[in-house]
């Protein structure tokens, strides 16, 4: 495992990225889902060495990243992928778009379950569809998909179900038992689940964590997976996603895309992916490591200054969901937030109706900056 250290303030500033640039230099930026690590060297080995060679054309094909994917998810989940199956696109927003439009008729109604990733409920619209919404259950035990109002929604016409695995912004692994029975209903009603995976080389127990594919051949037959290397990495800006199908009807769905969906895959982060898969894990349980001491800190930071924050510390990724309705900052408190301490966050309400009074916190950055942040929303209180 490598030991990561983040880089300090005044270097991160350098970076041009969304993350660096949407605020003024006195705002913490907790909100967009990148992480301040340096790149991982092999990831950055494999870029420079495409630039040093001028290869920086048009893409012809998976290339390495099929077997290099393959490799890592049986090490990683104990899941057996062909990589003949692995096709790739330029992000997952895209993967997610142009594999609905297979599936759906216009107008089409594609199952979301907010609070959930924000995009979700503009990518069905983009392919053609309809927005149903699933709302997450809720009680003393967390966060759990609502079975009876899947089958509610698949039986009243449903043709998809945009599955988010782990789910953004919840930091929720998904229990393969439940997944088994989301299969059974695709099965049932003829729908195809669309399983956004992007979060999963972020688990903290990768054991714990079922890719959907995995599950039954109902999961294989009516799934397809959507994921890339540009969260566990860090390369969101590097443009390459993967589309993962293991049936001939699923195959199908990828094989009569549009050629132009693989073209656009960029060359460069096609070689960043094959790398971080291949020989980026000891980076990444690096990381790993660090945001399990960060989110073990916020629970403290937040016990401490903050009591009545509410949080439940996540099982996958770098991003905490934040109960504020006990401060009465109002239904958007990451409005408050920013202009009284200059913390940035991301609005719940993005996330849908019940992210009303929450706030998404960034914890992939360095345990000061991270300190720093809830201090100054402590004194924001009076």
């Amino acid at each position: 495992m490598t030991e990561l250290a983040v880089d300090p303030l005044d270097v991160l500033r350098l970076r041009t990225s969304a993350k660096w640039r949407a605020y003024p230099g006195d705002v913490l930026p907790m909100f967009v889902a990148e992480m301040d690590f340096p790149l991982a060297p092999p990831v950055a080995r494999a870029m420079i060495e495409r630039i040093q060679a001028s290869d920086v054309g048009y893409v012809s094909g998976p290339g390495p990243v099929g077997p290099a994917f393959a490799d890592f998810a049986q090490r990683r989940w104990n899941w057996e992928v062909d990589p003949e199956d692995v096709r790739t696109t330029t992000d997952v927003s895209v993967a997610i778009v142009e594999t609905l439009r297979q599936v759906l008729e216009p107008g089409d109604e594609v199952i979301i379950t907010p609070p959930v990733y924000p995009p979700f409920f503009d990518l069905p619209l983009e392919a053609g569809g309809k927005v149903r919404e699933v709302p997450l259950l809720q009680d003393d035990a967390g966060w759990s998909l609502d079975l009876d109002g899947l089958e509610t929604a698949f039986s009243g016409g449903a043709r998809a179900l945009l599955l988010c695995n782990p789910h953004n912004p919840l930091g929720l692994v998904h229990p393969k038992e439940t997944l088994d029975a989301v299969a059974r209903l695709a099965a049932k009603y003829g729908a195809t689940v669309v399983s956004d995976e992007i979060h999963a080389p972020l688990v903290y127990s990768p054991e714990t964590f079922t890719p959907f594919l995995s599950v039954s051949d109902e999961a294989r037959t009516h799934g397809v997976c959507v994921t890339a290397a540009s969260k566990g990495w860090n390369i969101a800006g590097s443009k390459c996603a993967l589309m993962i199908a293991s049936t001939p009807e699923t195959r199908l769905l990828l094989d009569e895309m549009p050629e132009e969906v693989g073209f656009r895959t960029s060359i460069l982060g096609l070689h960043g992916t094959a790398a971080a898969y291949a020989d980026g894990e000891e980076w990444l349980d690096g990381v790993l490591a660090v945001l399990a001491s960060n989110r073990e800190l916020l629970r403290e930071l937040l016990a401490a200054e903050l009591p009545g924050v509410g949080y439940r510390m996540p099982d996958a990724s770098y991003l905490a969901w934040l109960d504020m309705r006990a401060l009465g900052w109002g239904t958007d408190p990451g409005e408050y937030a920013l202009e009284k301490a200059r913390v940035a966050l991301e609005p719940g309400l993005k996330f849908g109706t019940a992210g009303a009074g929450h706030v998404r916190l960034n914890f992939g950055c360095a345990p000061e900056v991270l300190e720093e942040a809830i201090h100054r929303l402590s004194a924001a209180r009076s």
